[in-house]
This record gives C-alpha cells, structure tokens and sequence, in this order.
C-alpha cells in the first residue's frame, strides 16, 4: 500500500544523476522542500493561528532570506555543493520574484537548487544542517523578534 507515492517521498536517484538535472528543476524541488521544513519547524514550536504561521513563514521563504542564509553558508560547502549552487545562482529563469533585487532572487534560486540537489541525492542530514546554519544566522541578524 501506498507503493505508488513511496518514490515520490524517498528520492531513489543517486548523487551524479540528482547532478544531472537542470538547476531549475533542482530549484523547483528545493522551494517545496525548505518551504516544507520551515513549516514543520514553525508548527513544532506550538499551534498558533495558521495567519499568524503563515506570516512568519514568509519570512523566512522570501528571496531575500534565502539569499542571506546562502551567504552565512557559502563558505561551508563542499566544492561539489558550490558548483550546484553556481549553477542554479546563474540559471536564466523566465520569472523573477516580486520585492526581491536580481541578485537576491538569483541567490535564492542557488539557495533552492542546492536544497533540491541535496534532498534528490539523499543527504538530507546535510541539507538539514545547512538549513538550520542558515536560518539561525537570518534569525540572529535579520529577524525582529518580540521581547518576552
């Protein structure tokens, strides 16, 4: 049961295929997959109403967050883990990102590509790493949060 969906869920392609797919279709699945962790991240902290989660989250989507989070984490990848983040920085995307500059949308897109590849590749555990590194620097320095 559930046989269909399984692939879907745990990616099967190994690291120099997950390699081979285009920065944007790399991009594409990175956005669904950091969007999805920052979600269970933000519900594992306690229920709140879902606008007010809703919100928050879209501070740390946003292609300036993302851009900020691949700068504090640039110089901790591997040089595999640069050139897919090159790629996708470089890629030519037909769309851009409303409020973001070029550069924060083309560093988000390397943000995402890099995110997809690690999750298709089956390094999740670094991916998870690399996001909290990234997030935790965006919180310390971007982020208002509210005093308790």
């Amino acid at each position: 049961m559930g046989e269909k969906l399984k692939p879907a869920f745990l990616p099967t392609v190994n690291e120099k295929e997950a390699g081979s797919y285009s920065p944007l279709v790399l991009a594409f699945l990175g956005d669904s997959v950091y969007e999805t962790a920052v979600r269970t991240m933000l519900i594992n902290e306690g229920q709140k109403p879902v606008n007010v989660l809703n919100h928050v989250k879209t501070g740390y989507v946003k292609a300036h967050a993302q851009s900020e989070m691949m700068e504090a984490i640039l110089q901790e990848l591997t040089a595999e883990e640069a050139g897919i983040y090159r790629r996708g920085r470089n890629a030519k995307s037909a769309t851009m990102a409303k409020n973001a500059s070029m550069a924060d949308y083309r560093r988000a897109t390397g943000f995402e590509a890099l995110m997809g590849y690690l999750y298709l590749a089956g390094k999740q555990e670094r991916m998870y790493e690399l996001m909290e590194k990234g997030i935790l620097y965006y919180e310390e320095h971007f982020m208002h949060k509210p005093k308790k």
